[in-house]
């Protein structure tokens, strides 16, 4: 992650969802939310799927064909799974790549050859599903990333799939596609289909955002919140649209929707933060900045985004004592480590920068079942035995991490 998307923080934000970040820290502040029926009938104004004809889990006789041509109907799960492994990562076949551009059905997927996370996962669980397997949308906790478009901030999440591996077993896979991901923590949720397909359209609507198509991103947004209205960062998304085409009943509502549906959205408090700076309400905007804050001074990850701020400032001394806090809130993170190792090797203090990077390297192999480079795209793990394996060593890529006693 570079230190210059973290530097985006302070900006305006909008919330592009690939996933729900989990956070076990709340916001401390009291915001009197009452919902209101009739806003949320003028927001949420269909009673169906106003896209039905767009079918992100489809799959063509192409694909289809190439799943028959593959597969054996005498393959057993492993083996229809890392056939299906080899059909989307090798290069003989799909050779699929990331692209954080735009957000594809499976088909767009397949015949682009790229796509994002929830692109690839799209194409992924359609066919892991035609080859008779279990699959489903999995969200998972990862490092917050914040990317500026023109005036426009998105902060990028995950998603990735999984699936028993056997009936009734404790036994199951995770197939993951993302450049350099690192998971906070074994932190995950499996979604129904209906909310991957409300995050498709909210991926839409970020995108037609991007696009300066409000308009439009406000159809798909509403169409994301028609099959998902707990979903707290569509509201803030919806909320940020509204403020955009100037309606700000409509804006304040919705952010206040986010924050009361998730309080742990300091997105959508840094929103209303701006809104009320906007109408001069010094009491509401004093109130959620400090809440803003305590929230920000016990978030590690805020004070590993400072660090990095400093550190390209070439500030040592902020970036030292910024990446230090963090390490006191979280000193389970690898990267707090190598980030304060890298400073004191700017500074000349070669030892303390060694004894850094060899605590982080410690922590990873300590964690490695969550630590797992971003090659490695499908993972077997037994909650039994805690055996986090890849399937095959002699995939593109691809190595054999077994669990002790297991070598």
């Amino acid at each position: 992650m570079h230190a210059s998307k973290l530097h985006l923080v302070r900006l305006p934000a909008l919330l592009l969802c690939i996933s729900a970040l989990v956070s076990c820290l709340a916001l401390d502040v009291e915001l009197e939310f009452v919902e209101n029926p009739e806003i949320i009938s003028q927001i949420i104004d269909q009673t169906t799927d106003l896209y039905s004809e767009i079918e992100p889990l489809k799959l063509s006789p192409e694909i289809t064909a190439l799943i028959d041509s593959y597969l054996s109907p005498r393959d057993s799960v492993m083996q229809r799974l890392e056939k299906l492994q080899d059909i989307l990562y090798s290069d003989n076949y799909f050779a699929m790549q990331y692209s954080a551009a735009k957000t594809h059905t499976a088909i767009e997927a397949f015949e682009a050859r790229e796509g994002n996370c929830l692109s690839v996962m799209n194409l992924y669980v359609a066919m892991a599903r035609y080859a008779g397997l279990r699959a489903n949308f999995q969200t998972v906790a990862v490092q917050p990333n914040w990317d500026l478009h023109g005036n426009l901030l998105v902060l990028s999440q995950h998603i990735n799939a999984t699936g028993r591996v056997s009936g009734g077993g404790r036994r199951y896979y995770v197939v993951d596609f993302t450049p350099e991901i690192e998971l906070q923590k074994l932190t995950s949720s499996i979604i129904s289909d209906q909310q991957a397909r409300a995050l498709y359209f909210n991926n839409l609507a970020v995108e037609a955002m991007i696009d300066n198509d409000f308009e439009q991103a406000l159809l798909y947004f509403k169409n994301a919140l028609f099959l998902d209205s707990k979903e707290s960062i569509i509201w803030n998304n919806v909320g940020a649209t509204y403020s955009r085409m100037g309606n700000k009943q409509f804006a304040e509502y919705s952010y206040q929707h986010a924050f009361n549906n998730d309080n742990t959205n300091v997105t959508a408090i840094n929103n209303l933060v701006k809104f009320y700076r906007r109408a001069g309400n010094d009491s509401l905007v004093s109130q959620y900045k400090k809440a803003a804050e305590r929230f920000n001074n016990r978030n590690p990850y805020y004070h590993f985004a400072q660090g990095n701020i400093a550190f390209s400032n070439n500030d040592m001394e902020t970036a030292e004592t910024s990446f230090r806090r963090a390490i006191r809130l979280k000193q389970v993170e690898p990267d707090f480590s190598i980030a304060l190792a890298a400073v004191y090797q700017a500074m000349g203090e070669v030892d303390r920068a060694a004894e850094l990077y060899a605590s982080a390297q410690g922590l990873i192999a300590q964690n490695a079942e969550i630590y797992q480079p971003s090659s490695q795209k499908v993972r077997i793990i037994d909650k039994d035995s805690i055996l986090d394996s890849i399937l095959r060593s002699h995939s593109p890529g691809f190595s054999i991490l077994l669990a002790p006693g297991q070598r």
